[in-house]
């Protein structure tokens, strides 16, 4: 699920203009976060990169891949990294990123 109530505000807040560029940041970073982790990382990284995954989701909107990040990151906080489905988060990313590209031209013409 896509918030874009989220977007309408962060659009508010920082202008278009703006707005494209964190958007660009966010898929240059968040696209290289998600390499990493298909790649595989160490136990030690893993929660911190689910944390920003996490946080550039909800600053999106994209509050599903925000919540499995969440999900994943207290697992890894407790150790339990093994049991992160490091697959579910790379193909919610891959999906919500395709919904959210295809969907902002539309969003932002409105």
């Amino acid at each position: 699920m896509i918030d874009w109530t989220r977007i309408s505000v962060l659009r508010a807040e920082i202008g278009e203009e703006d707005l494209h560029e964190v958007i660009g940041l966010f898929l240059e970073e968040t696209d290289a976060v998600i390499c990493r982790l298909d790649a595989g990382v160490a136990a030690v990284e893993l929660e911190s990169l689910l944390h920003f995954l996490k946080g550039s989701a909800l600053n999106l909107g994209l509050s599903d891949l925000a919540q499995v990040c969440q999900d994943g990151e207290r697992r890894a906080a407790r150790g339990d990294g093994d049991n992160v489905d490091l697959e579910q988060v790379i193909d919610l990313y891959c999906a919500s990123r395709t919904r959210f590209m295809e969907g902002l031209t539309q969003h932002l013409a409105a």
